[in-house]
Parts: C-alpha cells; structure tokens; sequence
C-alpha cells in the first residue's frame, strides 16, 4: 500500500462533503427525476476530480 498524499486527504474529504450535501438534497427534495439528476451531477464531479486529481 503506497503513502498518503495531501492530495488523497483532500480528494478523501471533497468525496466525503459531496456525499453528505448529496444525502441533505435527496432528503430535501423531492420527485423521482430531480433526485437521478442530483445523482447524475455527484456521480460526474466525482469522476471529474479523480480523473482531474489522481490521474488515471
């Protein structure tokens, strides 16, 4: 297992604060179709911070 970076932690807590704001959205908002387009903007900044970050 390789060392953790400043980077790791930042990208761990970014991940970590979309979750919980993701969770307070879906809580707050209802209707079927909002909470697939939510999910479908989380799911895309995150796959653009760890292509972005981490580069694969």
């Amino acid at each position: 297992m390789e060392n953790f970076t400043s980077q790791d932690l930042i990208y761990g807590l970014f991940c970590l604060g979309v979750i919980i704001v993701a969770l307070f959205l879906i809580r707050k908002v209802a209707g079927c179709l909002i909470k697939t387009v939510i999910m479908a903007v989380i799911i895309a900044v995150l796959a653009a911070v760890y292509f972005g970050v981490i580069k694969v």
